[in-house]
């Protein structure tokens, strides 16, 4: 009688599949992720506390700060939230200059935190060749203390990097002709790689299609610069390389790996430490600061990297990237744009609705279902006050909010109120067809109308239905990725067992 099989080919089955379980695992440890700058520049920011908890009500997991907040810092302890923590420009010189001052801002700022918050990386200034040029001789020695110090103190495994602009990149278009700033890359750049790529750090850089698409007098299409999908006929082709680019995103991403590949460097990995776009602007010089089209990018963003499609130069390879910003920070001086690029005002009502269902969690308040009823672009305001007393008397909206010292009475104009008026109908219609139409005047968007202390009605009853779902849908998205495939080997396992054993047993009755 020959030797049973079957104890050879269950070991090696299990074998197989603890190496995939392993494997898995490991590709999940270097998932991209999307997460987002914290601005302090605003005159109504959350306590700690508040930003600790919305966080964490909104699933995100990732964030950079541009200062190291200790009250923040604190707040975040057992969140599990990485935190990504900048150096502001005005410390270089003193970092850079003094061994000892970079190991006492390690010990004030990293070491009473993390690894209760912990510390993904530290980003020293930002766009420092641009914004602080005399600060930039000071930029390397402050990069090379910091992270001695951070190795003194066991604690190498966070990268030390700096938060570059574009701008270092020239000809970028199309990607395979990029190079870097030849004023800086020799003096600057070339020490910076050797320094990134001998520590495993990233190469940070702050990437804008937006600006790219305004600054290209319609060179680049609006679509291209949206993740919109294409013509291929309309896609950019890199003539060198003949590979396709269907958004800006991955042409100024592979521009990157170009101008590294030209002075020898080809494993530094990328970060965008800041990508966005601005809902608001002056409507003569920024016509395409729009929520719709904020919404629109950002969410485009988040389906990008969470899709893990890299890039067509790399597509193994997708960076993880910090949208900004979370909050509007309305005392940004500059053009209105410079404090419209936040996801929500600074007391947490979403700017706009998001669209990125299935983007791995990111996000919890996902808008793909969340319309509005406004006064119509256009309409008189004779029609909108009939409409408007209609809405609040016969049609039994809840105006309460729009009386004298509520929430919602300013601006005190019938365009303002007849809108709060008729989302407040429409909603309590629960959005049927045609409890959005107030003889024409009226429409349908899907950008919450919601500002400052005046939050509508829609915003109001999403806002307590997530609340009431918040634990049925954790317990269904919130499994890590790694544990629901974990989950699905294991029945795999246990089915082909079973079948094992069924065709064992078969064979000892034979």
């Amino acid at each position: 009688m020959g030797s049973n099989p079957y104890p050879l080919f269950l070991f090696l089955l299990i074998h197989y599949f603890l190496a995939v379980g392993a494997a898995a695992g490991s590709r999940s440890a270097k998932a991209p992720f999307v997460g987002v700058n914290i601005g302090t520049d605003l005159s109504n920011l959350l306590s700690p506390a508040d930003i600790a908890a919305f966080l964490k009500a909104q699933q995100i997991q990732h964030v950079r700060l541009y200062d190291a907040d200790s009250g923040i810092l604190s707040a975040l302890a057992g969140a599990g939230v990485s935190v990504a923590l900048g150096v502001p420009n005005d410390q270089l010189i003193a970092l850079g200059s003094s061994n000892a001052s970079a190991a006492a801002w390690v010990a004030r700022h990293i070491l009473p935190f993390d690894p209760d918050t912990p510390i993904s990386a530290v980003a020293v200034g930002d766009e420092v060749p641009t914004a602080v040029p005399n600060a930039l001789p000071a930029l390397l020695p402050a990069l090379r203390s910091l992270s001695a110090a951070l190795a003194a103190a066991n604690l190498s495994s966070i990268p030390v990097s700096t938060p570059l602009p574009f701008s270092v990149i020239l000809d970028p278009f199309p990607p395979s002709q990029a190079y870097f700033n030849q004023t800086l890359a020799s003096a600057f750049l070339l020490p910076l790689l050797q320094f990134l790529n001998d520590t495993g750090a990233p190469l940070m850089l702050n990437l804008y299609p937006y600006y790219a698409f305004m600054q290209s007098r319609g060179a680049v299409p609006l679509d291209n610069a949206l993740f919109r999908p294409l013509a291929p006929a309309l896609e950019e082709v890199d003539p060198n390389t003949l590979l396709h680019y269907t958004n800006v995103l991955d042409a100024m991403v592979d521009a990157a790996y170009v101008s590294m590949r030209n002075l020898n460097f080809s494993t530094v990995p990328v970060l965008i430490t800041e990508t966005g776009w601005p809902h608001n602007g002056a409507r003569r010089d920024e016509p395409h600061a729009t929520p719709d089209l904020a919404s629109t990018y950002n969410s485009n963003l988040i389906r990008h990297v969470f899709g893990r499609t890299g890039t067509p130069m790399r597509p193994e390879a997708t960076p993880s990237v910090y949208i900004y910003e979370l909050f509007d920070e309305d005392l940004r001086p500059g053009p209105v744009s410079e404090a419209s690029w936040g996801l929500f005002y600074g007391n947490g009502t979403a700017v706009y609705l998001l669209r990125s269902t299935g983007a791995g969690g990111f996000l919890a308040n996902d808008t793909t279902d969340r319309t509005y009823c406004m006064a119509a672009e256009g309409a008189d305001q004779r029609s909108l006050q009939a409409a408007l007393d209609w809405a609040c008397g016969p049609g039994r909206a809840n105006c309460s909010d729009l009386q004298p010292g509520e929430s919602c009475y300013l601006p005190n104009d019938v365009r303002d109120h007849a809108s709060y008026a008729f989302d407040s109908y429409y909603q309590s219609q629960s959005k049927a067809a045609g409890s959005c139409y107030f003889q024409g005047i009226a429409m349908i968007t899907t950008t919450d109308p919601s500002h400052g202390n005046c939050i509508f009605p829609g915003s109001k009853q999403m806002n307590m239905t997530s609340e009431g779902s918040n634990a049925t849908e954790t317990s269904k998205a919130g499994i890590p990725p790694r544990l629901r495939l974990t989950e699905q080997n294991n029945n795999i396992v246990f089915m082909i067992l079973n079948m094992i054993l069924v065709v064992s047993v078969s064979t000892m009755r034979l």
